[in-house]
């Protein structure tokens, strides 16, 4: 192959030549355009479109994605959605991949959502009968927007960037940016577009443990109705087909059926092994094995295409046997069922997701039952 050899990659008219050369362009491939009449250039017919033969890969997979390209801002309007809150850190980026390999096996949509807190608010409240004070905060408000826009517009072209070289599937994905607190922006914004699932990036768990009160992710799992799944910025996991161990906490009741037929929907086609974990009543220290049994058979007869297994667990030393099985078996995904506590109670009792929340560099997924 010769790298510099121009090869035709379509015949089109001369209209819809010069827009698959300014896609092309755009994208960094140079395009030359054969058989186009100089003299009267709109009506030539047969216009090639030529590219470098080295560059036909790229090409293609611009080609056949060119409503991602082409900055479609039109998403399907259906549930099948998945935001990834985004701060445009490295770990967002690292959990907007693995949102995107999600999209593909759930055939969905990606929507990046930004929130944003104005740092002139509290001056903005104040009365002012300057005009040239007022004038300064709407500059600073302006500059501060840009700012944002333009670290928007460099996150989705590193997203672009990934899909043209094949990392990444091409899922079609818009963004949103709004102002407000960032936990209370991501759960209002799930309940208005009510989406599949929420992917949230986070720190590493030595970094997470400075950051226990105020923490967004930990935020969100409390108060959003939708499953959240979160990926630490050192987790080993590139793709969804990483994930072949999962650790499942079990209530012992019919919730589990819940969070175990999201799992299942989540994953429609892959082969997971689920490590059903059994906490050993608090109070009475005993342990319900005939509870974990008929869940251990309901999952055999209706999640086939998954195997399974179950542990013990003691609950005063939950997070040391955590550690101690996450070593032995290098599990992949942690799912924990979340239900809903009021204020008071999260504060006096945290919640298990939140304990492995900040303990842990494995993603997890937290279900709302």
């Amino acid at each position: 192959m010769s790298e510099d050899r121009l090869i035709t990659l379509a015949i089109h008219t001369y209209e819809k030549a010069v827009m698959l050369k300014t896609l092309l362009e755009n994208e960094g491939v140079p395009v030359v355009l054969h058989n186009v009449n100089l003299t009267q250039p709109v009506v030539s017919s047969g216009v090639r479109v030529r590219i470098k033969e080295k560059d036909l890969p790229l090409s293609l997979r611009i080609v056949e994605n060119a409503d991602i390209f082409t900055n479609n801002e039109n998403l399907p309007n259906s549930r099948q959605k998945i935001i990834v809150p985004i701060d445009f850190s490295d770990y967002s980026l690292k959990a907007a991949k693995i949102a995107f390999h999600l999209a593909k096996i759930n055939n969905a949509s990606i929507i990046f959502l930004h929130s944003f807190i104005d740092p002139f608010f509290n001056e903005n409240i104040q009365l002012s009968n300057n005009p040239t004070y007022e004038l300064e905060l709407g500059d600073a408000r302006k500059l501060l927007e840009k700012d944002i826009n333009d670290e928007m517009s460099k996150f989705t072209t590193q997203i672009k960037k990934e899909i043209k070289l094949g990392e990444i599937p091409p899922i079609k994905f818009t963004t949103d940016i709004r102002e407000g607190v960032p936990e209370d922006v991501i759960t209002e914004y799930a309940k208005s577009s009510m989406p599949m699932l929420i992917v949230m990036g986070t720190r590493g768990a030595g970094k997470k443990e400075k950051e226990l009160i105020g923490s967004v992710t930990a935020e969100v799992l409390d108060s959003c109705r939708v499953p959240v799944f979160s990926v630490p910025e050192l987790s080993s996991i590139k793709s969804i087909n990483d994930i072949k161990q999962v650790l499942f906490f079990s209530n012992l009741d019919q919730d589990d059926i819940i969070a175990l037929d999201s799992l299942h929907r989540l994953f429609p086609d892959c082969h997971l092994h689920i490590t059903l974990i059994q906490i050993i009543d608090k109070k009475r220290n005993i342990t319900n094995n005939n509870a974990i049994n008929a869940l251990l058979s309901y999952c055999q007869k209706n999640f086939s295409n998954h195997s399974f297994s179950t542990e013990i667990f003691k609950p005063q030393n939950i997070l040391i046997e955590f550690k101690t099985i996450e070593k032995e078996r290098n599990y992949n995904l942690i799912i924990v069922p979340n239900k809903k506590k009021n204020i008071f109670a999260r504060l006096f009792n945290p919640s298990l997701a939140h304990r492995i929340l900040f303990n842990a560099d494995i993603p997890m997924m937290v279900i709302p039952v």
